[in-house]
């Protein structure tokens, strides 16, 4: 391909690579772009990205499994196109995303890119877990299969598969069930969101598991759905529109503090702790909810909540965004962003780290081990916080 015939050749150059992109919104570190925190190096940061691309596009240098490793080490975190100066930014994320799918279509991706999309092309799941285990996330606890209630629960790859996860998709299902929300689930028959897919540049695999997800909703009569991932939430509200896909969507976080503000679910067990909020990339800076987590958490008796240096729209990506979560392109050092992160948690005296994601639930638990902070900093879901303070045994 040259440069002419890419989607987005006529923009690309006008990157200067001023480096406001490293930044957060609150100009408090330059390690906000999760790659550039971990590597240190230009070509990882959203500039750097951006000038090799327009550099592999002109044939000024060659493909290497180095060029592909720096593109598909970007997390989508969505920090770089919040601090560009410049009208490029709303195609920032678009540019590198089109870059990924030229790599897709030439079949030069990085090993762990490759396994993560055949995986799902398959199995239906990054893990290369069998189909007929997806509903096994539910345990012994009491969930209908979706028969026209009001809510389809939604849960996702991770919390389906992560045996982290399915506890705080289980927590979920029973706080939503102790409020009265009419829900139902789609066990084994769940089927991938394709929210990292399309982040991966394999466009034909997201619409036609896009495709897929919206007849087979449309087919149950589905209306409204609420997620347990910030990347479903994402990719149902903002990717499916455009191919029939228009449901009400609503997070999780959104949906208990609707039942916390109507009298539907109490909180009213204590729960002691010092509690900090880590702000999911696709739940803040990609959708805006910053305020429905920590509503949450403050109506919780015994929660003091503070908060990390870097929040909202300035939070550190965990690194776990674009499918790094199972292929780990930014882990192996103390400068991984999931490290950084959960330090920055231990910085404010916080027992409790806690997250509305499960991808961010599994990365920052695992830092938290690796980091040896297992006695002082836990990381738990708010789902986990709510059916605690709900008093559900």
């Amino acid at each position: 391909m040259k440069l002419a015939d890419f989607r987005y050749g006529d923009i690309i150059h006008r990157c200067f690579r001023c480096g406001y992109c490293k930044f957060g919104a609150d100009w408090i570190d330059v390690n906000n772009c999760p790659a550039y925190a971990r590597y240190r190096m230009e070509s990882y940061s959203c500039g750097g990205r951006l000038w090799l691309t327009r550099a592999w596009l002109t044939d000024e240098i060659q493909w290497t499994d180095h060029l592909a490793h720096i593109l598909y080490s970007c997390t989508s975190c969505k920090n770089c196109e919040l601090k560009c100066p410049l009208y490029i930014s709303v195609d920032i994320l678009n540019v590198i995303r089109a870059a990924k799918a030229e790599m897709v279509e030439q079949g030069k991706i990085p090993t762990e890119a490759r396994d993560f999309l055949e995986n799902i092309q398959v199995h239906g799941n990054p893990y290369g877990a069998p189909k007929s285990k997806r509903g096994e996330w539910m345990g012994k606890t009491t969930m209908d299969f979706y028969q026209g209630q009001e809510y389809l629960y939604y849960v996702g790859c991770v919390g389906s598969y992560d045996t982290r996860a399915q506890e705080a998709a289980r927590r979920l299902g029973q706080v939503l069930q102790k409020s009265g929300v009419s829900l139902g689930v789609l066990g084994k028959d769940e089927r991938c969101d394709g929210n990292e897919i399309r982040n991966l540049g394999e466009e034909a695999l997201f619409e036609m598991m896009a495709e897929d997800n919206i007849a087979q909703f449309k087919g149950l009569g589905v209306e409204k759905i609420v997620t347990l991932s910030p990347h479903s939430y994402n990719v149902i509200k903002n990717d499916y529109p455009p191919y029939g896909g228009d449901f009400e969507i609503i997070h999780y976080t959104q949906l208990i503090q609707e039942l916390i503000e109507g009298g539907r679910l109490s909180l009213s067990v204590e729960v002691p702790a010092r509690v900090t909020f880590h702000d999911p990339c696709f739940l803040g800076r990609w959708n805006g909810v910053y305020d429905a987590p920590r509503s949450i958490l403050q109506s919780v008796p015994g929660v003091t909540l503070v908060e990390m240096e870097r929040n909202r729209e300035s939070a550190l990506c965990c690194g776990g965004g674009g499918g790094n979560f199972s292929m780990d392109l930014l882990g192996g050092s103390p400068d991984s962003p999931a490290r950084r992160r959960v330090r920055e948690a231990l910085n404010t005296g916080a027992d409790i780290l806690a997250v509305a994601c499960p991808k961010c639930l599994t990365v920052l638990e695992d830092a938290v081990k690796v980091e040896g902070l297992d006695d002082k900093l836990m990381v738990k879901d708010i789902a986990e916080i709510a059916y605690e303070a709900a008093g559900i045994t």
